[in-house]
């Protein structure tokens, strides 16, 4: 039992985002697909009715981007202060 959870938290480790970098490279990933869905919406929805649609795909990545970078940024300051009270 304790093997097989070690090896669950060996995968877990690899989808924790650890530096700027990683976070900067997920919010380009989720901008490149909210573009694609976007222009998919443009095409299905000509109008004003696919631009808002567009632009709500656009909003979303930049909300989940500053979400990301501020979760980030906190947890590093967490593990700041854990390490310099601990020495």
């Amino acid at each position: 039992m304790t093997r097989k959870r070690k090896m669950l938290q060996t995968i877990g480790r690899l989808f924790v985002i650890k530096t700027r970098l990683e976070a900067f490279l997920i919010i380009y990933a989720l901008a490149l697909g909210a573009t694609a869905r976007g222009s998919a919406y443009l095409e299905q929805f000509p109008g004003v009715g696919g631009k808002l649609l567009f632009v709500a795909c656009s909003g979303a990545v930049f909300m989940a981007g500053a979400k990301i970078l501020d979760c980030l940024k906190h947890e590093q300051a967490a593990a700041q202060a854990v390490d310099s009270s601990g020495s």
